[in-house]
């Protein structure tokens, strides 16, 4: 199936500081494109990719699972180290649970990871009937455009398939056993109000992680998908910071490619 307009990934050539950037579950890089092109424009290195299932149509999701998902972020992690002398991780709910991983398991690799409303848990009494419901039922109402911001929306499915959330759900499971490896500094942004993702799941990661560099910040005008919402800009200019903190030499600016 060919990829919606405005879903494609987005690569920038930028100097040798990297940051790798994690769409969130149902979702596409166009939630995350404003961040990757703040970031592109001051001259870093920027992946966005789209993950398998995504930006398409929910039927293909319904066939790609967590491990898909972990893989086309690892694969882009990897390039980025080879290209990069540090590398940064982000993103957005369940693309912040990616980024995490990533640092869990990458160690050194990662410089430092930023996430915004990161998704720790699969909440409800439907989630422990996500075994069984999956084979019964093949979607339930989708969850993309939490946004608070008029005119603003999220290019997202308008309906979740159950077979890729109870993958969701075991790797958010498997996860939380892996957040104790995450030792990096980190900068946890999360909404006041947020309809999907609970505030309980950022306490639970910043509980979790053994990073001793810890920053939050509250996001006070913004729902779930923040980075589209009224307090972007504000994301952008915190994520930015942190990596010049810990990466003072930022490269010079390259060209967008688009694919």
């Amino acid at each position: 199936m060919p990829v919606l307009p405005g879903a494609e990934p987005y690569r920038h050539q930028g100097g040798e500081v990297g940051v790798l950037l994690c769409h969130g579950f149902t979702g596409s890089p166009q939630s995350l494109r404003p961040w990757a092109e703040h970031h592109a424009a001051h001259g870093l290195t920027v992946s966005l990719p789209l993950l398998p299932g995504h930006g398409t149509r929910w039927e293909d999701m319904q066939l790609t699972g967590w491990q898909d998902w972990y893989a086309e972020v690892d694969r882009e992690l990897r390039v980025l180290t080879e290209r990069c002398s540090r590398v940064f991780v982000a993103g957005l709910s369940m693309g912040g649970a990616l980024a995490l991983r990533l640092a869990a398991r990458h160690g050194e690799r990662v410089t430092g990871v930023v996430v915004v409303n990161p998704a720790n848990k699969v909440h409800g009494l439907s989630a422990y009937a996500l075994p069984v419901a999956r084979h019964l039922v093949r979607t339930t109402r989708g969850i993309a455009s939490d946004i608070s911001k008029e005119g603003a929306a999220e290019l997202g499915y308008d309906r979740v398939p159950l077979h890729a959330a109870h993958s969701l759900r075991e790797f958010l499971r498997r996860l939380d056993g892996e957040l104790p490896q995450v030792t990096q500094p980190l900068l946890l942004l999360r909404s006041a109000r947020d309809h999907v993702v609970p505030a309980a799941d950022a306490a639970r990661v910043l509980s979790r992680v053994s990073s001793t560099d810890v920053t939050e910040s509250v996001l006070e005008h913004s729902y779930h998908v923040a980075t589209l919402d009224l307090d972007a800009d504000r994301i952008f200019e915190e994520s930015l910071a942190f990596v010049g903190r810990l990466a003072p030499s930022v490269g010079k600016e390259g060209t967008a490619t688009v694919g």
